[in-house]
């Protein structure tokens, strides 16, 4: 699993999936640019190895994303592999989700993943070479009571991710869609509680991006489903 000097972006890696993936490629000995709004956690990330390097910026923002991309080609004059995974959920009826909330969670969720891909792309098109990774969930492909906004935001993130797949593979480019259950993150609000401790950990997705991101040239993961034994899909 050879990523050694690979150039990584990933957002939302302040904490959760995110934090853990960052610091295991860096450990790898890839160059790893993690981006978040939370500054604080993203330079304490930043202060645990040497590869990594903190970039804070909301993903909804243009000119935050292509800074983003500018440091990396600063730094190490290339992209290899580009993780979308800044995103988070709410979970109401139709009828309670207020119209803000809406729009705030699409544009995180969907207009972010947008935004980060369309500021690499150039980049990786003019190379001839790259991979982008999109973390959406498994609800991309089933609904549940109270899922209308979170299930809505990962389908449009997997018809994204599947039409950027066709753009783009003349280019020498890749594209992965990941589609996890149950995580032990931040995300449900219980992290450690004995309700979670056999779902899937961090750790377990990120190394499921170590392997997603370090197969040989010749080959692409379009799509990567992964549950914890207990859950049942």
């Amino acid at each position: 699993m050879n990523i050694d000097t690979k150039t990584i972006i990933i957002s939302g890696a302040s904490r959760g999936i995110g934090r853990a993936t960052a610091l295991l490629l860096a450990q790898n000995g890839a160059n790893v640019i993690v981006t978040a709004r939370s500054v604080d956690e993203l330079k304490a990330l930043e202060a645990e190895h040497a590869n990594i390097v903190a970039v804070p910026g909301d993903v909804t923002s243009e000119a935050d994303m292509a800074a983003v991309v500018q440091t990396a080609l600063d730094r190490f004059g290339r992209i290899d592999v580009v993780i979308n995974n800044a995103g988070y959920g709410i979970f109401k009826n139709v009828d309670e989700i207020t119209v803000q909330e809406w729009d705030d969670l699409m544009a995180t969720n969907v207009k972010g993943t947008f935004v980060l891909t369309k500021a690499a792309l150039p980049t990786l098109k003019a190379q001839g070479s790259g991979h982008v990774v999109v973390v959406a969930s498994d609800v991309a492909k089933r609904t549940f009571a109270g899922g209308s906004l979170y299930t809505a935001s990962k389908y449009a993130q997997e018809a994204f991710t599947g039409a950027l797949r066709k753009e783009v593979r003349a280019f020498g480019i890749k594209v992965t869609g990941v589609y996890s259950g149950l995580v032990d993150s931040d995300f449900h609000g219980n992290h450690g509680a004995e309700s979670s401790k056999n779902w899937l950990k961090n750790e377990d997705m990120a190394e499921s991006m170590l392997f997603i991101i370090s197969r040989p040239a010749h080959v692409v993961i379009d799509e990567f489903m992964i549950h914890p034994l207990e859950q049942e899909y």
